[in-house]
């Protein structure tokens, strides 16, 4: 009788997603055995879980590309940066949440234990190589930050901000996988480089289609417009490090699993799918920009920030090219640390019990505390992108990468966009530093300091030594080509 030999896969590189896998589930019995005593540990675990996540994948090799599990699963250097910021993004709201979550009365070991479930669905997203993957990933970080939106069971907005979130999120995720659906019946395939090689310039209707259903999937991912609707509602009504955290880590899996099912898996119909981010790029400006305006609630104002931003980051992807896709890293780290560090000193501004979220709350702040309102300003002039904060450089690598693809318009209108919005972010520094002061807050908490500080020396100091991230994002580029 013949001898049938199994080849198993190679697990290598999905080792930091397995690391996360099996931590996650040694947490969950801790937690459920010691119950609430258990809080400081699972929160220290977590974060060492991350941390120790985030050195594997920045130990694994430079320039190889490799798949495993069929070709679903691909470790590359695009995936090296996209996960460590991902993994960064998740390790900071550990930190950001504590003291928060203490004072509030709802601090429960589930929570951390979500973040890493969310966060092992991102880095699939990040690595995915094939649609099946793909959702895969999606799914598993959707469902967990539902639950992570409505966290605080007891208060209305934040139970509103979960429904919202998971009404939503369940229409996006139909859309994306009928999308794929019609991808996959019109190419016979499911891998990225099947597609590649079963489409050619002459999509038909149902390709097309299938784009457009991807495109708007992936959309609401990222809160583009015209898919952000939940995001102001789901900032403003969720607890502020969840909002903290929406805005942080998902977004860069989100961005990440745009470049590369659409440079990835399509990149011979460039001209079909750049029509439609050249749309969302300006519409989510535009709206980012001029919705803004009006805000008074900090957290609602850094939603319309956030659609503005990814408006901005989508000009690298409508461009095409590998100084485009450079663009979207840069620009993507760029902005995990200016939001993370805007977060930091939303957080820090409580008395006795009482946060405060309103612009006018920060009014005199300059004169009570001096150093926030100079990190905060740091932070607002970086997002108005004023040189020389990294703000500026994050926009001027997207905007010359869309000059350099023939797309002058939309660069015109990035620029255009970025003054109208630098309106709102001024004005932020001009009542922090001109208005009358108001009773002082209490001490920061030590993961707050931790986070602000290492936000801050990325976007004040960024200028001084571009060449590691600059570096690093043209590799990850590169990678994709």
């Amino acid at each position: 009788m013949p001898t049938v030999q199994t080849v198993l896969p190679s697990l290598t590189p999905l080792l930091p997603e397995l690391v996360l896998a099996v931590g996650v589930m040694v947490l969950i019995l801790y937690g459920s055995f010691r119950g609430e005593r258990s809080v400081e540990g699972v929160n220290v675990g977590a974060l060492l879980l991350l941390l120790l996540a985030l050195f594997l994948v920045m130990s694994q090799p430079a320039g190889t590309k490799v798949t495993t599990l069929s070709g679903a699963f691909v470790q590359d250097a695009f995936s090296k940066v996209m996960k460590s910021l991902v993994l960064l993004g998740s390790a900071a709201t550990i930190l950001l949440s504590r003291d928060y979550f203490q004072r509030a009365k709802i601090d429960r070991f589930e929570f951390p234990i979500l973040i890493v479930l969310c966060t092992i669905g991102m880095m699939v997203m990040v690595s995915a190589n094939d649609l099946i993957a793909l959702y895969l990933g999606l799914e598993l970080q959707s469902l967990a930050a539902y639950v992570i939106a409505a966290f605080h069971r007891d208060d209305l907005k934040s139970t509103e901000a979960g429904l919202k979130y998971f009404v939503l999120g369940a229409l996006s995720s139909g859309m994306l996988l009928y999308g794929a659906s019609l991808i996959y019946g019109f190419t016979g395939t499911v891998s990225f480089p099947g597609i590649v090689s079963a489409l050619h310039e002459d999509a038909g209707f149902g390709i097309v289609l299938g784009i457009v259903f991807v495109a708007a999937g992936v959309s609401f991912k990222m809160s583009a417009v015209p898919f952000h609707m939940w995001t102001p509602d789901v900032y403003e009504g969720s607890p502020t490090p969840v909002t903290a955290f929406f805005a942080s880590a998902p977004k860069m899996a989100a961005v990440a699993m745009t470049v590369r099912v659409f440079i990835g898996a399509l990149p011979d119909v460039t001209a079909i799918w750049q029509q439609i981010f050249v749309f969302v790029a300006i519409a989510s400006m535009t709206l980012g920009s001029f919705a803004a305006i009006g805000q008074r609630n900090i957290k609602r104002l850094l939603a319309y920030s956030s659609i503005g931003n990814i408006g901005y980051a989508l000009i690298g992807l409508a461009a095409g090219s590998e100084e485009g896709i450079r663009g979207v890293v840069i620009y993507m780290i760029i902005y995990l640390a200016m939001t993370l560090g805007a977060f930091a000193i939303l957080l820090s501004m409580r008395r006795r019990n009482e946060m405060f979220e309103t612009i006018e709350d920060l009014s005199g702040l300059s004169r009570t505390h001096p150093w926030l309102a100079f990190c905060l300003a740091m932070m607002m002039f970086s997002l108005a992108g004023v040189p020389p904060l990294a703000g500026f450089f994050g926009k001027f690598y997207v905007f010359a990468a869309a000059i350099k693809a023939g797309l002058v318009t939309l660069a015109v209108i990035g620029v255009v966009t970025s003054v109208v919005g630098a309106y709102y972010y001024l004005r932020v520094v001009k009542i922090m530093y001109f208005d009358e002061a108001k009773a002082p807050y209490e001490a920061m908490a030590p993961g707050l300091r931790i986070v602000l500080f290492l936000s801050s020396v990325v976007v004040i100091l960024f200028w001084l030594l571009p060449a590691p991230l600059v570096g690093a994002a043209g590799a990850a580029a590169k990678s994709l080509f």
